[in-house]
């Protein structure tokens, strides 16, 4: 028996909401990287790009636990000497919520042109209005 491999012709891609409201950043960020890579059909293929496009809203009202929100710290550094720069996440969370989304989404997918590819199939909104209410088959429960 031959293992059954999809041609990139057969790849049908939806686009799923996620709402992020109360909800652990962590597990947001899991869910939409499932979903980005497509291990939730049945067609998946590692190297293939069969994911379904993700759509979260609610960035801004995501939950972090312990005291993540004062402790944890986002660095980047400009390239000069000493120039380190850091930002707690609270900083973060009230001026680029939809950053921290997509570091933490980046950050569980495979760091190579497939991923690239895969990541750029997200949108993340702070509030809960986006411009793919027509695109949207479908909400994904986050349990």
């Amino acid at each position: 028996m031959k293992t059954y491999v999809q041609s990139g012709k057969e790849i049908k891609k939806k686009w799923q909401l996620i709402d992020a409201d109360g909800v652990v950043l962590g597990k947001v960020a899991s869910t939409a990287a499932y979903l980005l890579r497509g291990k939730h059909k049945p067609t998946y293929t590692p190297f293939m790009d069969d994911g379904d496009y993700v759509v979260i809203i609610n960035a801004a009202k995501v939950r972090l636990t312990g005291n993540k929100l004062e402790q944890k710290k986002y660095y980047k550094h400009t390239g000069y000497t000493g120039n380190l720069k850091e930002i707690s996440y609270s900083t973060l969370m009230k001026d680029k919520p939809e950053f921290v989304m997509k570091k933490a989404v980046k950050g569980m997918i495979s760091n190579n042109r497939l991923g690239r590819s895969q990541l750029s199939h997200l949108r993340v909104y702070a509030g809960s209005e986006h411009k793919h209410q027509s695109q949207v088959t479908e909400q994904f429960k986050i349990i």
